[in-house]
């Protein structure tokens, strides 16, 4: 029922930006939670960042706070993460999801989101 569509990855090097898109369709996103998260080889799965739908509401893991923005454009249905003073550690695949249960409690568990994109790889150079 809901599709997601993400592009904006590529290599960039240390201190490079990039804007990272995230396209949903299928269905009225009012109410819904979207999360970003990474992987990078041998490691788990690494929750970045979230945004709640209707309260315009933001968070973000340690790792990437003052580095990483999210933001939606609802005319869109596309969540946007904006990534500044990327390093090589921030390599990795990366992955948007969206579930209507997940709540402030839940947006840091990947296995609770029903709905995900396919990954876009970023790699950042020394």
């Amino acid at each position: 029922q809901v599709h997601l569509v993400e592009s904006g990855g590529g290599l960039v090097q240390a201190g490079g930006s990039l804007r990272l898109s995230c396209a949903a369709s299928g269905r009225t996103f009012s109410g819904y939670v979207m999360g970003w998260f990474r992987q990078a080889p041998g490691k788990e799965r690494e929750f970045l960042s979230a945004i709640t739908w209707g309260g315009e509401r933001t968070y973000y893991a340690d790792a990437v706070k003052g580095r990483f923005t999210t933001s939606r454009d609802s005319a869109k249905n596309t969540v946007y993460l904006q990534m500044n003073s990327l390093k090589p550690e921030d390599t990795a695949v990366y992955y948007c999801a969206v579930d209507s249960r997940i709540t402030i409690a839940t947006m840091t568990l990947a296995d609770r989101y029903g709905y995900w994109g396919q990954g876009t790889q970023v790699t950042v150079s020394s």
